[in-house]
């Protein structure tokens, strides 16, 4: 399973971004290998349809499931369609590597 946590800096330490389209970077976590990789967000400065584009970076690099505090409507039927799941998580001053450990324990409720 792979999941992408939207984030602020490209460490497992730096800060969980409460936006998905313009976050300036994705972690991507593979449960299975316990790896954690880290990407720019191609789309972070785009003058607009961010999110359908968000969408499509995640559905080109495999991602199962989406942990972020929102997405909007456009990015979310992208990701639907794709069967990619989301899952909320907003914790205010969480690092990746907390919302990682969230996911973990379970208990994130589908948006």
């Amino acid at each position: 399973m792979r999941f992408c946590i939207p984030a602020k800096g490209p460490e497992t330490g730096d800060f969980v971004d409460e936006r998905f389209g313009r976050a300036p970077y994705y972690l991507i976590h593979d449960t299975e290998t316990g790896t954690t990789e880290s990407y720019g967000n191609p789309a972070a400065e785009a003058m607009g349809g961010v999110g359908p584009r968000a969408a499509q970076f995640l559905i080109d690099h495999n991602v199962n499931i989406l942990v972020t505090a929102r997405v909007g409507g456009n990015a979310l039927g992208a990701l639907k369609a794709a069967g990619i799941i989301t899952l909320l998580y907003d914790v205010a001053g969480s690092t990746v590597k907390d919302a990682i450990a969230a996911y973990t324990r379970g208990g994130l409720r589908e948006q």
